[in-house]
């Protein structure tokens, strides 16, 4: 793609990268066909191709970015299918991320926008905060009053889990030993949403590796990654919050050492591993880049570690295998999933559509309900078409999204991984008896 960007404006290291970005692009459109928002509306201005000839207008021609640039570049999922797709190798991910945050500081968005988004930016990455919001949230369902509710407000309430868990150890700061001899010992991202939603997760996680001889840490001061806010266009705001977690992590690997930071949420992950790039510029980039090389989804830490063995004979299980986006365009983590599980001795197979997102996206099931609920529906029909007996996925937020629409029990994959290798049935198997 041919730019006309001025000397001054390629003296903004951001500009520069834009500028190079836009370049790689060949206009071929490989993107259109796995783009979840173009497959759904059939709009060139949402698809890959289409934003990025928006986005190439807004920042070569320096103009505020207005209503028409906002819809489109919101309506984007940030699945990074298109990513995996580019055979030039065009770096979306950083480009629209660029657009998002001119977006936020130059377009003035409609009151209740603003204020929604002021909200989730505040809410989500505080536990205390998100746990606070939901019990009210619970509080006001049971009045019925929700039932009024349209658009975005509904989808908020929809959302809303069934159960509200308490506060688990596993999320809390401390140092959770090996069993028998230590063979490593790494740090685990406890974060914000997931802990409220489902602190199963981390625990399973905990105990599977603890089992496996590694040492797992829940560093004092760790908490959100700050992809949340990033993807709001809030980059400032999302840096603070990755900074403390950042300088947690730096003071263990300073102190007793990791081997690795293991995550169990692959949206979180895909932002961990680019904090190199987050932190550009920054003071604290050199130990971010060191933690960003460190981090690991848990698939690939268990496979680098030798895998799980079987301890327990378990039913007969078909599970359909949701490919988080975050992980499998993100982070490229395709076999480790399938593979484990299939060595932990279940059947596993594949879901139609694989590469479409779910339609949760971080916040965008709140802000893009319409798209989201059509991911949604599409995603649900693909893995009913699989007769799978379990659904298996690596993102909490994925897991959110499709869990009411399921008539089978969905779980994250370690949580399988932990029950195979002699853990504890499952929550969500253990209310099927």
């Amino acid at each position: 793609m041919q730019t006309h960007f001025s000397l001054a404006q390629l003296a903004d290291p951001d500009l520069a990268a834009a500028d190079k970005i836009l370049r790689t692009c060949v206009h071929c459109g490989f993107c259109t066909a796995t783009c979840p928002t173009y497959v759904i509306a059939g709009d060139e201005n949402d698809s890959p191709r289409g934003r990025i000839y928006l986005i190439k207008n807004m920042l070569e021609r320096d103009e505020q970015a207005d209503a028409i640039v906002a819809r489109h570049v919101d309506r984007c999922l940030t699945c990074l299918s298109c990513m995996t797709t580019c055979p030039s190798g065009v770096d979306y991910m950083h480009l629209v991320d660029q657009a998002r945050v001119r977006i936020e500081e130059q377009y003035k968005r409609p009151f209740f926008d603003r204020l929604l988004r002021d909200v989730l930016s505040v809410v989500l990455p505080s536990q205390t905060l998100f746990r606070l919001a939901l019990m009210m949230g619970k509080l006001a369902k049971i009045t019925g009053v929700p039932s009024l509710f349209v658009g975005r407000l509904k989808a908020m309430f929809d959302m809303l889990p069934a159960k509200i868990a308490a506060p688990a150890v596993t999320d809390q700061p401390g140092v959770f030993p090996a069993q028998g001899p230590r063979k490593g010992r790494v740090a685990i991202l406890a974060g914000c949403a997931q802990p409220v939603l489902k602190p199963g997760i981390n625990a399973a996680a905990i105990r599977l590796l603890n089992r496996l001889g590694i040492e797992v840490v829940v560093a004092e001061g760790a908490g959100c990654c700050g992809a949340l806010t990033q993807h709001l266009g809030r980059e400032r705001a999302a840096k603070e919050t990755a900074r403390a977690t950042l300088h947690a992590w730096a003071r263990e690997m300073n102190g007793p050492g990791l081997d690795a930071i293991v995550i169990t949420t692959s949206g979180c992950g895909t932002a961990i591993k680019d904090w190199g790039h987050l932190f550009r510029g920054d003071a604290d980039e050199a130990v971010a880049r060191t933690i960003a090389a460190k981090a690991l989804d848990i698939s690939e830490y268990l496979v680098q570690i030798g895998g799980v063995s079987p301890a327990v004979s378990l039913p007969h299980m078909r599970i359909a295998y949701h490919a988080a986006c975050s992980l499998q365009h993100g982070q490229r983590v395709l076999a480790a999933p399938k593979d484990l599980l299939r060595g932990a001795g279940f059947e596993v197979v594949d879901v139609p559509e694989a590469h479409l997102c779910c339609g949760s996206a971080g916040t965008y099931n709140l802000l893009q309900p319409e798209f989201a609920n059509q991911l949604r529906a599409r995603k649900l029909a693909n893995i009913e078409k699989t007769g799978a007996d379990l659904v298996s996925a690596g993102n909490i937020g994925c897991l959110q999204q499709l869990e009411s629409g399921l008539t089978q029990p969905i779980l994250h994959t370690v949580e399988l991984l932990d029950w195979a290798s002699g853990g504890p049935v499952p929550a969500a198997l253990r209310r099927l008896d």
